[in-house]
C-alpha cells in the first residue's frame, strides 16, 4: 500500500472514529439544570453563594454570576472544561484543605461531583426553573393497550377514562405500577361533591333524585346544579378570604373594628357569577384603576385594604402605611404567584432569581396608594342615604345648570369622586415644624394658642377654595394660612366653629386667592380665650370653586357641598391612588429598613420573566401590572390559580407546597397536568373557574372510591399519584356549616354585615375600646361560617382549633392537624349541643324507636346504612345515657336549655347524635 492509500486509509479510519463518538453522543444523558444542577447548588452552596450572601464574590443565583471572574481572579465556571473550573477544583480538595468546598458543610457524594462535573464539560447550560417558562399545551398521553391506542377497541382503561385529565393521571400511575379505584358509590359521590363545590352537604331531596336518576348524564346534572347554587359562591368565598386576609378588625394591638364587609359580599357575586379569573384578579389588584370604573370595580380593591391598620397611640403612621404596602407586593406574591417574595425586601432571595431591587420595583406599583395608616382609614368609598343622597342631587343639578358644556363632564367627575371617595386630600400628619402644636394621639394634627406649622409643596394654580375638616371645644380661635413664610400673605383666615371638641370635625370651605405655583404655606392659630384647648385639623386640600360662584344662591349650595362631605356617612375601604402632589417616589430600603433610603426605582417586575419592553412605559401603574399577570405568556398566574382548585378538591395540590412554586418548593407530581389545566383555564375556559372545577370534578379521578389496599398503602401511602379517591377533614367552615344544615338550623340568608353566633363567654377582652360580643338575633345566629364576625386578636374559637388562622397576613394554605381540642369543642361547643338537640328533635318527630332513630341519624349525616357494630355501640351510648338522665331530671334541663319538651329520651338521644356528629365518616370527606 502507498504512502497517499495508507493517508487515506487513516483518514477514514478517524472520520469513522469521530462519527461514532458523535453519534454515541447523541444518546449521552444531557445533564438537566433545573432536575439535577440546581437542586445540588441550592443545597450545599447557596447558603454561602447565592442571594444573602455573595462570599468570595461568587453567587450561582445568576447565570451570568457563574462566568464572571470572582475576588480570586478566576471564574467558578468555565463552561465546557470542568478541570478548568475553579469550583470544581476547590469542591475535589482533600478534606481538611482551607479551601476545600463547601466550606462548613458535608462534602458532595460521588454521584452530585459527577453530575457537577458533567454538567460543566457538556457546556454549563443553564435552565429557568420550570415554574418561569411560558405554559405551552402539552399533549394528553395516549391510554389503553395496542389495539386502544389505534381506536380499534376498548380495555379497562379506556372504560375508565372520562376526560384528558384521567389520561395524565393513567400515565403517572403506570410508571408508579398502579392502578385507578373504581368509581364511589352514589351517595358517596354526591355528598363528596356537594361538600366540595357548595360547602354543605346535599339535601334528601338532592340524594333521593340522585340515587334514582339512571340516565348517563345523571352525574353532569347534578354538578351543573350545585355550580348554578348560590351556596357555590359563598364555598369559594369563604376559601378567598383566607387569602385576602379579610377580617372585621384592623389588627395589631388595639384591633378595633373595621366595616369592610362589602367587599365580602363581592367575592361572593363574583364567583357565583362566575367572573372570569383574569377579571376577577385585575378588579381586586386594580379596579379603581379601570377606565369608568363603578362602584363594584372600587369595592373589589378591598382585598388590598384587608392590611391591618395602627390605631394604637404614639405609633408612626409612615411606618405602618410601608408595612401595608410591604404586606400587599408580599400578599399579591403568595395569592397569585404562589412564590416566596417576601424575603427579597432584605436581600436578593436566596434561591430563585430575584434581586434585591427588584423588590422595590414592583412595590412601586402599590406606594402611591393614599391609604396611610389614618383612623378613619379613608380613602374609603361612601354610600349615602337617602337625605344626604338628595343633597347631592341638588348640588348636581347646580352644576348641570352653571357648568360651562366643554368642561361639564370634567366637573360632574371631579364632583362625585370628591363626594364618594374624599381624595385628592392631604392628611394633616404630614404638617411638621410644629410650635406649641402635635400629632393628637399620635393621628391628627392639633394646635393650642399660639401655634405654627408647615405646610409644604403645595400646587395652587387654579384652585380658589381650601377645604378643611375641623373641630374643636376652643372658643373664638383664628386659624390663619400663611403663603411662603410665617409673616407671608394670609390666603385664607377662619374663626373656628366650636364643634364640641378635637375629634368632632366639621367641614368648611374657604374662599382664598394663592399665587399661582407649588408653594409652601404655614399655619397659625391665635387662641387666647381657651389657650389651652386643642384645634384639630384631620384633613385639608384646595379645589376649584363650584361653576356659578356669581349667583345669589350659590353660597347656599356651597353649604350644602360642605355638609355633605361633614356627615357621618358609611363607606368601605378602597384602593385609590395619588397623583401631582400627592406621587410618591419609591426607593429601594437598603437591608429591608425603611429608614434608610437607597436609590430611586420605577415600577417592573423581575428580569426572570423576560417582559418584552419592560422601562418603555409598559408598566406605570396597578392596572399595568393585572394585565400582565394575566396574559397569555405569564407563566405563574393560571398554574398558581388551577393548583389552587386542585388543592381545595382533592387536599394536596399538584404542587404540595401551593405558597412555593420556587426552586425549594416541592416539585410537582403531574406537571404537564396542570399545565395542560392551565392552558385550558386561559384558552378553553376563557378564565372560567366553575367550567374548570367542571372539568376536574367530571373526571374519572375525581370519581374515585377512597378505598385503600395494602398494595396501595405500600406504594402510595399518602395518595400522591391518585390512585384513590380523595380522603380529607372538612374545613373549619365545613364542619360548622354541616352540623347545621343536617340539623335544619341553617339560614341561607345571604350578604350584609357580619353576624355574632353563640360562642363560650370571656373570649373577648377589648380594654380599649369595651367592645363585647353581641349575640345575634334570629336567624343570624344560624347563617353560614363567613359571616362570622371574625376578630384577629380573638377569632372565633371553634374555627381556630379547626385551623383556621388569625388573617392578620395571607394565610395561602391551611395546614390540617387532628387533636384532641376538636373534639372536645364539637361535643362541648354551645353551638353543637345546640345543633344536637335539635337534629334529635326532628329525628323523634318521625322515628320513635332508639334504634331507628340511631339508623336515621346516621344516614342523614353520611347517606349510608349505618353498621350493626357502629349501631350496636351507639346503642349502648343511648342506653347508658338514659340511665343517667332518668336519674338527674335537672340535669336534662341543663343539657337542653329548659326545652320545655325536655325529657330524658331527647336528652340521652341528643348525647348519642353529639357523638355521631365527631364521627370520622362525618367530619371527613370520604
Amino acid at each position: 500500500m502507498g504512502i497517499k492509500s495508507k493517508w487515506i486509509a487513516t483518514g477514514a479510519a478517524a472520520i469513522v472514529l469521530l462519527s461514532s463518538f458523535s453519534f454515541l453522543g447523541m444518546f449521552e444523558h444531557r445533564v438537566d439544570f433545573n432536575d439535577e444542577v440546581k437542586p445540588i447548588l441550592n443545597k450545599h452552596c447557596m447558603a454561602c453563594h447565592g442571594g444573602v450572601k455573595k462570599a468570595g464574590g461568587v453567587s450561582f443565583l445568576f447565570e451570568q454570576d457563574m462566568y464572571e471572574p470572582a475576588k480570586s481572579g478566576k471564574p467558578p465556571v468555565v463552561a465546557g472544561d470542568a478541570d478548568d473550573s475553579e469550583m470544581m477544583r476547590r469542591i475535589l480538595l482533600p478534606e481538611g484543605h482551607e479551601d476545600k468546598m463547601p466550606k462548613d458543610g458535608p462534602p458532595l457524594t460521588e454521584e452530585e461531583v459527577n453530575v457537577l462535573t458533567k454538567w460543566i464539560d457538556q457546556g454549563a447550560k443553564w435552565g429557568n426553573h420550570w415554574a418561569y417558562n411560558r405554559i405551552e399545551r402539552p399533549e394528553a398521553p395516549k391510554i389503553g393497550g395496542f389495539w386502544a391506542k389505534l381506536g380499534l377497541t376498548e380495555d379497562d382503561e379506556t372504560r375508565w377514562v372520562q376526560n384528558e385529565i384521567d389520561h395524565f393521571v393513567l400515565e403517572k400511575l403506570r410508571e408508579q405500577n398502579l392502578k385507578p379505584a373504581l368509581e364511589a358509590d352514589r351517595a358517596t359521590l354526591i355528598r363528596r361533591v356537594s361538600l366540595d363545590l357548595t360547602g354543605l352537604p346535599p339535601t334528601d331531596a338532592q340524594v333521593q333524585q340522585f340515587l334514582s336518576d339512571k340516565s348517563p348524564k345523571a352525574y353532569e346534572t347534578l354538578v351543573d346544579t350545585l355550580l348554578a347554587s348560590s351556596a357555590y359562591g359563598e364555598r369559594w368565598a369563604g376559601t378567598w378570604l383566607d387569602l385576602a386576609r379579610y377580617a372585621d378588625t384592623k389588627g395589631y394591638e388595639r384591633d378595633p373594628g373595621r366595616s369592610i364587609w362589602r367587599y365580602r359580599d363581592w367575592l361572593i357575586k363574583a364567583f357565583n357569577d362566575d367572573k372570569p379569573y383574569d377579571q376577577f384578579l385585575t378588579e381586586q389588584l386594580a379596579g379603581d384603576l379601570l377606565p369608568n370604573a363603578t362602584d363594584d370595580n372600587l369595592v373589589a380593591t378591598g382585598f388590598h385594604r384587608n392590611t391591618m391598620n395602627n390605631d394604637e397611640g404614639g405609633t408612626q403612621d409612615e411606618e405602618f402605611r410601608v408595612a401595608a404596602v410591604i404586606d400587599r407586593v408580599n400578599t399579591t406574591w403568595d395569592v397569585f404567584q404562589g412564590t416566596s417574595f417576601g424575603c427579597v425586601q432584605c436581600h436578593s432571595h436566596p434561591y430563585d432569581p430575584f434581586r434585591h431591587e427588584e423588590y422595590y420595583k414592583y412595590m412601586a406599583f402599590f406606594n402611591n396608594s393614599r391609604d396611610e395608616d389614618v383612623t378613619s382609614e379613608t380613602p374609603t368609598l361612601r354610600f349615602y342615604k337617602t337625605e344626604d343622597s338628595l343633597s347631592i342631587v341638588k348640588v348636581e343639578n347646580w352644576l348641570k345648570k352653571h357648568s360651562d358644556a366643554r368642561n361639564q363632564a370634567a366637573v360632574m367627575r371631579d364632583f362625585r369622586q370628591f363626594v364618594r371617595i374624599m381624595e385628592p386630600k392631604v392628611n394633616s400628619h404630614d404638617f411638621d415644624q410644629h410650635v406649641n402644636a402635635s400629632l393628637l394621639d399620635a393621628k391628627y394634627f392639633g394646635m393650642q394658642d399660639s401655634a405654627s406649622a408647615r405646610w409644604q409643596n403645595v400646587t395652587l394654580t387654579g384652585k380658589n377654595r381650601l377645604l378643611i375638616a375641623i373641630g374643636t371645644n376652643a372658643e373664638d380661635a383664628i386659624l390663619e394660612l400663611h403663603q411662603d413664610s410665617l409673616g407671608g400673605r394670609v390666603i385664607a383666615k377662619l374663626a373656628v366653629p366650636k364643634t364640641g371638641g378635637a375629634g368632632r370635625d366639621t367641614v368648611v370651605i374657604l374662599p382664598v386667592q394663592p399665587d399661582a405655583g407649588k408653594r409652601t404655606l404655614y399655619w397659625t392659630l391665635k387662641s387666647p380665650k381657651t389657650p389651652k384647648d386643642w384645634v384639630q385639623i384631620k384633613w385639608a386640600t384646595f379645589q376649584q370653586a363650584l361653576p356659578g360662584s356669581d349667583q345669589p344662591e350659590f353660597a347656599e349650595i356651597e353649604k350644602l357641598y360642605a355638609q355633605i362631605l361633614t356627615g357621618n356617612v358609611e363607606g368601605t375601604p378602597i384602593m385609590y391612588d395619588g397623583h401631582g402632589d400627592l406621587a410618591r417616589q419609591t426607593n429601594v430600603f437598603v437591608r429591608g429598613n425603611w429608614t434608610v433610603k437607597g436609590e430611586k426605582v420605577q415600577p417592573g417586575v423581575p428580569t426572570v420573566f423576560k417582559v418584552k419592553n419592560q422601562g418603555k412605559a409598559k408598566f406605570k401603574n396597578r392596572l399595568d401590572l393585572a394585565r400582565w399577570m394575566t396574559s397569555r405568556d405569564h407563566p405563574l398566574t393560571a398554574r398558581v390559580a388551577v393548583n389552587r382548585l386542585w388543592e381545595q378538591l382533592f387536599g394536596t395540590g399538584i404542587v404540595e407546597t401551593v405558597e412555593d412554586f420556587g426552586s425549594q418548593g416541592i416539585a410537582p407530581t403531574h406537571q404537564a397536568l396542570m399545565d395542560w389545566l392551565s392552558v385550558e383555564l386561559m384558552e378553553t375556559n376563557q378564565w372560567s373557574i366553575k367550567k374548570t372545577l367542571k372539568q376536574i370534578v367530571l373526571s374519572a379521578t375525581y370519581r374515585q372510591s377512597s378505598a385503600v389496599t395494602p398494595e396501595k398503602l405500600e406504594k402510595d401511602p399518602y395518595n400522591k399519584w391518585l390512585s384513590r379517591g380523595a380522603r380529607v377533614r372538612l374545613t373549619a367552615e365545613q364542619v360548622r356549616d354541616q352540623m347545621l344544615s343536617v340539623s335544619g338550623l341553617l339560614s341561607r340568608k345571604m350578604y350584609g354585615k357580619s353576624v355574632m353566633p353563640l360562642q363560650p363567654d370571656n373570649i373577648w377582652l377589648s380594654p380599649y375600646d369595651g367592645a363585647k360580643w353581641q349575640l345575634s338575633a334570629g336567624e343570624d345566629r344560624y347563617r353560614r361560617a363567613l359571616y362570622i364576625y371574625w376578630k384577629r386578636t380573638a377569632p372565633y374559637p371553634s374555627m381556630v382549633t379547626f385551623d383556621a388562622p388569625s388573617r392578620e397576613f395571607c394565610q395561602v394554605r391551611r395546614l390540617r392537624t387532628n387533636t384532641p381540642l376538636q373534639a372536645l369543642v364539637t361535643l362541648n361547643d354551645p353551638v353543637y349541643l345546640e345543633v344536637a338537640h335539635c337534629f334529635s328533635e326532628n329525628i323523634t318527630a318521625q322515628y320513635h324507636q332508639p334504634q331507628q332513630q340511631i339508623r336515621e341519624a346516621y344516614r342523614r349525616l353520611t347517606y349510608q346504612t349505618i353498621s350493626p357494630k357502629r349501631l350496636q355501640v351507639l346503642m349502648k351510648l343511648y342506653q347508658q345515657s338514659l340511665v343517667e338522665y332518668r336519674k338527674d331530671p335537672l340535669s336534662v334541663k341543663k343539657l337542653l336549655a329548659n326545652d320545655g319538651s325536655a325529657n330524658p329520651e331527647l336528652a340521652a338521644l341528643t348525647v348519642t347524635t353529639n357523638a355521631m356528629l365527631n364521627l370520622d365518616e362525618v367530619v371527613t370527606k370520604e
